[in-house]
Protein backbone atom coordinates (compact mmCIF):
# COMPACT_ATOMS: atom_id res chain seq x y z
CA UNK A 1 0.00 0.00 0.00
CA UNK A 2 2.90 2.35 0.73
CA UNK A 3 3.99 2.18 -2.90
CA UNK A 4 0.82 4.04 -3.90
CA UNK A 5 1.55 6.99 -1.63
CA UNK A 6 3.26 9.89 -3.39
CA UNK A 7 6.52 10.84 -1.66
CA UNK A 8 9.39 12.86 -3.09
CA UNK A 9 12.63 13.79 -1.32
CA UNK A 10 13.98 16.93 -2.97
CA UNK A 11 17.79 16.87 -2.93
CA UNK A 12 18.84 20.50 -2.61
CA UNK A 13 22.02 21.41 -4.48
CA UNK A 14 23.95 24.29 -5.98
CA UNK A 15 26.53 22.17 -7.81
CA UNK A 16 26.71 18.94 -9.85
CA UNK A 17 26.71 15.76 -7.74
CA UNK A 18 26.26 12.01 -7.94
CA UNK A 19 22.49 11.53 -7.72
CA UNK A 20 21.35 8.56 -5.60
CA UNK A 21 20.03 5.81 -7.90
CA UNK A 22 16.75 5.64 -5.94
CA UNK A 23 14.14 7.67 -7.92
CA UNK A 24 12.74 8.83 -4.57
CA UNK A 25 15.49 11.49 -4.54
CA UNK A 26 14.82 14.37 -6.94
CA UNK A 27 17.59 16.98 -7.47
CA UNK A 28 16.45 20.58 -7.00
CA UNK A 29 18.87 23.35 -7.97
CA UNK A 30 18.49 26.08 -5.34
CA UNK A 31 19.35 29.63 -6.29
CA UNK A 32 19.18 28.76 -9.98
CA UNK A 33 17.97 32.24 -10.86
CA UNK A 34 20.99 33.92 -12.43
CA UNK A 35 23.21 30.88 -11.86
CA UNK A 36 24.75 28.44 -14.33
CA UNK A 37 22.22 25.80 -15.37
CA UNK A 38 23.25 22.44 -13.91
CA UNK A 39 20.64 20.50 -15.86
CA UNK A 40 18.46 19.86 -12.80
CA UNK A 41 14.97 21.07 -12.00
CA UNK A 42 15.35 24.53 -10.47
CA UNK A 43 13.69 26.65 -7.80
CA UNK A 44 13.23 29.52 -10.28
CA UNK A 45 9.98 28.26 -11.84
CA UNK A 46 6.43 28.90 -10.74
CA UNK A 47 6.05 30.94 -7.56
CA UNK A 48 9.55 31.32 -6.18
CA UNK A 49 12.15 33.40 -4.31
CA UNK A 50 15.15 31.90 -6.12
CA UNK A 51 16.69 35.35 -6.62
CA UNK A 52 16.93 35.74 -2.83
CA UNK A 53 19.08 32.65 -2.35
CA UNK A 54 21.93 34.84 -1.08
CA UNK A 55 19.82 35.53 2.03
CA UNK A 56 17.83 32.31 2.33
CA UNK A 57 20.31 29.64 1.16
CA UNK A 58 18.53 26.25 0.79
CA UNK A 59 15.29 27.80 2.03
CA UNK A 60 14.57 28.99 -1.51
CA UNK A 61 14.17 25.29 -2.24
CA UNK A 62 11.77 24.81 0.67
CA UNK A 63 9.75 27.79 -0.54
CA UNK A 64 9.56 26.30 -4.05
CA UNK A 65 8.38 22.94 -2.67
CA UNK A 66 5.75 24.68 -0.53
CA UNK A 67 4.36 26.68 -3.42
CA UNK A 68 4.78 24.27 -6.35
CA UNK A 69 5.15 20.62 -5.33
CA UNK A 70 2.00 18.48 -5.63
CA UNK A 71 3.24 15.43 -3.72
CA UNK A 72 1.18 14.22 -0.76
CA UNK A 73 4.39 13.67 1.25
CA UNK A 74 7.61 15.67 0.78
CA UNK A 75 11.08 15.91 2.20
CA UNK A 76 14.39 17.67 1.81
CA UNK A 77 17.99 16.57 2.00
CA UNK A 78 21.25 17.94 0.61
CA UNK A 79 23.47 16.75 -2.19
CA UNK A 80 25.94 15.60 0.50
CA UNK A 81 23.67 15.05 3.52
CA UNK A 82 21.05 12.33 3.80
CA UNK A 83 19.02 10.98 6.70
CA UNK A 84 20.09 7.45 7.66
CA UNK A 85 18.12 4.49 9.00
CA UNK A 86 19.19 2.30 11.93
CA UNK A 87 21.51 0.37 9.62
CA UNK A 88 23.07 3.72 8.68
CA UNK A 89 21.86 3.43 5.10
CA UNK A 90 19.96 6.06 3.12
CA UNK A 91 16.21 5.63 3.67
CA UNK A 92 14.00 4.07 1.03
CA UNK A 93 10.43 5.17 0.39
CA UNK A 94 8.64 2.53 2.46
CA UNK A 95 10.93 3.15 5.43
CA UNK A 96 9.99 6.83 5.39
CA UNK A 97 6.28 6.13 5.00
CA UNK A 98 6.28 3.57 7.81
CA UNK A 99 7.89 6.12 10.12
CA UNK A 100 5.36 8.76 9.10
CA UNK A 101 2.60 6.49 10.45
CA UNK A 102 4.16 6.92 13.88
CA UNK A 103 5.68 10.41 13.69
CA UNK A 104 4.59 13.78 12.35
CA UNK A 105 8.02 14.68 11.05
CA UNK A 106 11.38 13.03 10.36
CA UNK A 107 14.45 15.19 10.79
CA UNK A 108 18.02 15.28 12.09
CA UNK A 109 19.25 14.49 15.55
CA UNK A 110 19.58 17.59 17.68
CA UNK A 111 22.97 19.28 17.82
CA UNK A 112 24.14 19.98 21.37
CA UNK A 113 26.00 23.30 21.57
CA UNK A 114 28.60 24.41 24.09
CA UNK A 115 26.57 27.52 24.85
CA UNK A 116 22.98 28.69 24.53
CA UNK A 117 21.71 28.97 20.97
CA UNK A 118 21.45 32.74 21.40
CA UNK A 119 25.09 33.06 22.49
CA UNK A 120 26.36 30.60 19.86
CA UNK A 121 24.48 32.36 17.06
CA UNK A 122 25.48 35.86 18.14
CA UNK A 123 29.13 34.84 18.33
CA UNK A 124 29.15 33.93 14.63
CA UNK A 125 26.33 35.87 13.00
CA UNK A 126 24.27 39.05 13.15
CA UNK A 127 22.66 38.82 16.58
CA UNK A 128 20.15 41.52 15.61
CA UNK A 129 18.60 39.13 13.08
CA UNK A 130 17.88 36.57 15.79
CA UNK A 131 16.57 39.25 18.13
CA UNK A 132 14.26 40.59 15.44
CA UNK A 133 13.09 37.05 14.69
CA UNK A 134 12.05 36.70 18.32
CA UNK A 135 10.25 40.03 18.14
CA UNK A 136 8.31 38.97 15.07
CA UNK A 137 7.30 35.66 16.66
CA UNK A 138 5.98 37.60 19.65
CA UNK A 139 4.04 39.88 17.30
CA UNK A 140 2.71 37.30 14.83
CA UNK A 141 2.53 34.14 16.96
CA UNK A 142 2.44 35.19 20.63
CA UNK A 143 1.64 31.65 21.80
CA UNK A 144 4.88 30.44 20.23
CA UNK A 145 6.98 33.17 21.86
CA UNK A 146 7.26 31.29 25.15
CA UNK A 147 8.71 28.26 23.39
CA UNK A 148 11.09 30.46 21.40
CA UNK A 149 12.38 32.19 24.54
CA UNK A 150 12.80 28.90 26.35
CA UNK A 151 14.71 27.21 23.53
CA UNK A 152 16.84 30.16 22.44
CA UNK A 153 18.36 30.18 25.93
CA UNK A 154 19.05 26.44 25.81
CA UNK A 155 21.78 24.67 23.86
CA UNK A 156 20.04 22.55 21.22
CA UNK A 157 19.07 22.93 17.58
CA UNK A 158 18.32 20.92 14.46
CA UNK A 159 20.56 21.50 11.47
CA UNK A 160 20.56 21.51 7.69
CA UNK A 161 16.86 22.24 7.09
CA UNK A 162 16.41 18.52 6.47
CA UNK A 163 12.91 17.18 7.11
CA UNK A 164 10.28 14.78 5.78
CA UNK A 165 6.54 15.08 6.49
CA UNK A 166 3.08 15.04 5.01
CA UNK A 167 2.75 17.97 2.65
CA UNK A 168 0.17 19.65 4.89
CA UNK A 169 2.62 19.73 7.80
CA UNK A 170 5.46 20.86 5.55
CA UNK A 171 3.24 23.63 4.17
CA UNK A 172 2.17 24.75 7.65
CA UNK A 173 5.80 24.98 8.71
CA UNK A 174 6.78 26.99 5.62
CA UNK A 175 3.80 29.35 5.98
CA UNK A 176 4.85 30.01 9.59
CA UNK A 177 8.57 30.33 8.79
CA UNK A 178 8.38 32.65 5.80
CA UNK A 179 5.73 34.88 7.36
CA UNK A 180 8.28 35.56 10.11
CA UNK A 181 11.32 35.98 7.87
CA UNK A 182 9.64 38.22 5.32
CA UNK A 183 8.84 40.67 8.12
CA UNK A 184 12.33 40.40 9.63
CA UNK A 185 13.82 41.09 6.20
CA UNK A 186 11.99 44.44 6.09
CA UNK A 187 13.47 45.45 9.44
CA UNK A 188 17.19 44.60 9.23
CA UNK A 189 20.05 45.55 6.92
CA UNK A 190 21.36 42.44 5.18
CA UNK A 191 23.89 44.27 3.02
CA UNK A 192 26.09 46.64 5.01
CA UNK A 193 29.23 44.95 6.23
CA UNK A 194 27.99 41.43 5.50
CA UNK A 195 29.97 39.01 3.35
CA UNK A 196 28.32 36.31 1.23
CA UNK A 197 28.49 33.75 4.03
CA UNK A 198 26.89 35.94 6.69
CA UNK A 199 24.17 37.22 4.37
CA UNK A 200 22.62 33.74 4.49
CA UNK A 201 21.22 34.59 7.91
CA UNK A 202 17.74 33.10 7.35
CA UNK A 203 19.20 29.77 6.32
CA UNK A 204 21.03 29.61 9.64
CA UNK A 205 18.19 30.75 11.92
CA UNK A 206 15.67 28.42 10.26
CA UNK A 207 17.59 25.36 11.47
CA UNK A 208 16.76 26.42 15.03
CA UNK A 209 13.22 27.53 14.20
CA UNK A 210 12.32 24.03 13.03
CA UNK A 211 12.89 22.91 16.63
CA UNK A 212 10.73 25.79 17.86
CA UNK A 213 7.92 24.87 15.44
CA UNK A 214 8.01 21.19 16.38
CA UNK A 215 7.83 22.00 20.10
CA UNK A 216 5.25 24.77 19.73
CA UNK A 217 2.93 22.58 17.65
CA UNK A 218 3.44 19.51 19.83
CA UNK A 219 4.64 17.46 16.87
CA UNK A 220 6.25 14.06 17.29
CA UNK A 221 9.65 13.94 15.63
CA UNK A 222 11.75 10.97 14.59
CA UNK A 223 15.34 12.21 14.88
CA UNK A 224 17.85 10.41 12.67
CA UNK A 225 21.56 10.41 12.00
CA UNK A 226 22.79 12.29 8.95
CA UNK A 227 25.21 10.66 6.52
CA UNK A 228 27.81 12.77 4.76
CA UNK A 229 28.72 11.73 1.23
CA UNK A 230 32.07 13.15 0.23
CA UNK A 231 33.44 16.48 1.36
CA UNK A 232 32.79 20.05 0.32
CA UNK A 233 34.84 21.44 -2.53
CA UNK A 234 35.84 24.32 -0.23
CA UNK A 235 37.22 21.85 2.32
CA UNK A 236 39.23 19.99 -0.30
CA UNK A 237 40.64 23.29 -1.57
CA UNK A 238 41.75 24.34 1.93
CA UNK A 239 43.42 20.98 2.57
CA UNK A 240 45.25 21.16 -0.76
CA UNK A 241 46.54 24.66 -0.02
CA UNK A 242 47.62 23.76 3.53
CA UNK A 243 49.50 20.78 2.11
CA UNK A 244 51.39 23.22 -0.12
CA UNK A 245 52.35 25.38 2.88
CA UNK A 246 53.43 22.30 4.85
CA UNK A 247 55.64 21.14 1.96
CA UNK A 248 57.26 24.58 1.94
CA UNK A 249 57.66 24.33 5.75
CA UNK A 250 55.90 27.71 5.95
CA UNK A 251 54.19 27.70 9.35
CA UNK A 252 53.27 31.38 9.36
CA UNK A 253 51.93 31.19 5.82
CA UNK A 254 49.76 28.19 6.73
CA UNK A 255 48.44 29.99 9.81
CA UNK A 256 47.63 33.21 7.94
CA UNK A 257 45.93 31.32 5.11
CA UNK A 258 43.83 29.16 7.44
CA UNK A 259 42.70 32.09 9.60
CA UNK A 260 41.71 34.06 6.50
CA UNK A 261 39.65 31.18 5.13
CA UNK A 262 38.03 30.53 8.52
CA UNK A 263 37.06 34.19 8.80
CA UNK A 264 35.55 33.98 5.32
CA UNK A 265 33.79 30.66 6.05
CA UNK A 266 33.37 30.11 9.82
CA UNK A 267 31.68 26.77 9.13
CA UNK A 268 34.76 25.10 7.60
CA UNK A 269 35.69 23.32 10.83
CA UNK A 270 32.15 22.24 11.67
CA UNK A 271 31.43 18.52 11.39
CA UNK A 272 29.29 19.00 8.31
CA UNK A 273 32.25 20.53 6.44
CA UNK A 274 35.25 18.86 8.07
CA UNK A 275 33.91 15.33 7.62
CA UNK A 276 37.27 13.60 8.19
CA UNK A 277 38.39 15.91 11.00
CA UNK A 278 41.55 16.76 9.05
CA UNK A 279 41.13 20.51 9.30
CA UNK A 280 41.06 20.24 13.09
CA UNK A 281 44.30 18.27 12.85
CA UNK A 282 45.74 20.94 10.56
CA UNK A 283 44.93 23.55 13.20
CA UNK A 284 46.77 21.42 15.75
CA UNK A 285 49.78 20.97 13.46
CA UNK A 286 49.97 24.72 12.86
CA UNK A 287 49.62 25.47 16.59
CA UNK A 288 52.31 22.97 17.58
CA UNK A 289 54.72 24.02 14.83
CA UNK A 290 54.19 27.68 15.66
CA UNK A 291 54.93 27.18 19.36
CA UNK A 292 57.96 25.05 18.56
CA UNK A 293 59.32 27.73 16.24
CA UNK A 294 58.69 30.42 18.83
CA UNK A 295 60.35 28.55 21.70
CA UNK A 296 63.14 26.62 20.00
CA UNK A 297 63.64 28.05 16.52
CA UNK A 298 62.76 24.67 14.99
CA UNK A 299 59.50 22.85 14.30
CA UNK A 300 57.95 19.55 13.22
CA UNK A 301 57.79 20.59 9.55
CA UNK A 302 61.58 20.41 9.39
CA UNK A 303 61.33 16.69 10.22
CA UNK A 304 58.14 15.84 8.33
CA UNK A 305 56.43 18.03 5.74
CA UNK A 306 54.17 15.58 3.88
CA UNK A 307 50.48 16.30 4.48
CA UNK A 308 49.25 12.70 4.77
CA UNK A 309 52.10 11.72 7.06
CA UNK A 310 51.47 14.72 9.32
CA UNK A 311 47.75 13.97 9.54
CA UNK A 312 48.46 10.35 10.42
CA UNK A 313 51.11 11.33 12.98
CA UNK A 314 48.94 13.84 14.82
CA UNK A 315 45.84 11.65 14.71
CA UNK A 316 47.88 8.88 16.34
CA UNK A 317 49.15 11.34 18.92
CA UNK A 318 45.60 12.34 19.84
CA UNK A 319 44.53 8.74 20.26
CA UNK A 320 47.48 8.14 22.59
CA UNK A 321 46.66 11.23 24.67
CA UNK A 322 43.00 10.21 24.93
CA UNK A 323 43.99 6.70 26.00
CA UNK A 324 46.45 8.06 28.55
CA UNK A 325 43.85 10.38 30.11
CA UNK A 326 41.33 7.52 30.25
CA UNK A 327 43.98 5.26 31.83
CA UNK A 328 43.63 2.58 29.15
CA UNK A 329 46.83 3.07 27.11
CA UNK A 330 48.29 0.03 25.34
CA UNK A 331 51.88 -1.09 24.85
CA UNK A 332 51.73 0.32 21.32
CA UNK A 333 50.57 3.66 22.74
CA UNK A 334 53.48 3.75 25.18
CA UNK A 335 55.96 2.81 22.46
CA UNK A 336 54.66 5.64 20.24
CA UNK A 337 54.85 8.08 23.16
CA UNK A 338 58.53 7.37 23.74
CA UNK A 339 59.69 6.89 20.16
CA UNK A 340 57.77 9.29 17.90
CA UNK A 341 59.44 12.39 16.51
CA UNK A 342 56.92 14.62 18.30
CA UNK A 343 58.26 17.20 20.75
CA UNK A 344 57.15 17.91 24.31
CA UNK A 345 55.55 21.08 22.95
CA UNK A 346 53.47 19.06 20.48
CA UNK A 347 52.26 16.79 23.31
CA UNK A 348 51.39 19.93 25.29
CA UNK A 349 49.16 21.15 22.44
CA UNK A 350 47.54 17.72 22.10
CA UNK A 351 46.78 17.58 25.83
CA UNK A 352 45.16 21.01 25.62
CA UNK A 353 42.42 19.79 23.28
CA UNK A 354 41.44 16.64 25.19
CA UNK A 355 38.22 16.98 27.26
CA UNK A 356 38.81 17.78 30.92
CA UNK A 357 39.38 20.59 33.38
CA UNK A 358 42.46 22.78 33.21
CA UNK A 359 43.84 21.14 36.36
CA UNK A 360 43.23 17.64 35.01
CA UNK A 361 44.97 18.49 31.74
CA UNK A 362 47.93 19.89 33.63
CA UNK A 363 48.29 16.73 35.70
CA UNK A 364 47.83 14.41 32.69
CA UNK A 365 50.45 16.30 30.69
CA UNK A 366 52.96 16.20 33.57
CA UNK A 367 52.57 12.42 33.95
CA UNK A 368 52.68 11.86 30.19
CA UNK A 369 55.89 13.85 29.71
CA UNK A 370 57.53 12.17 32.66
CA UNK A 371 56.93 8.80 31.03
CA UNK A 372 57.92 10.06 27.59
CA UNK A 373 61.23 11.36 28.82
CA UNK A 374 61.98 8.34 31.05
CA UNK A 375 61.71 10.14 34.35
Amino acid sequence: MNQNIDLCIYTLTHKPFDIPPDPLYQPLHVGRSGAKDLGYMGDDTGENISHQNCYYSELTGLYWIWKNAKNSHVGTCHYRRYLLNKQEKIFHKNEYLDLLKKYDIITTKQVVLNHSYKDAFSANHNGLALEMTGNMIRELYPKDAVIFEELVNQNRTYFGNILVAKKEIFDAYCAWLFSIFFQVQKRIDLETGEDAYHKRVFGFISEFLLLVFVRARGLSACECKVGMLGEKAETAEIKKELARYFRARDVEGAKAYFLARKKERPDVTMEASDVTGELHLCMQIIAAAGLELQRTGENILQKENRYDALISLFARQNSVVSAWCARNQTKDDLYFLRNSMLSDISWEVAAAVVPGTAQQKKEWLKELLQYKNGR
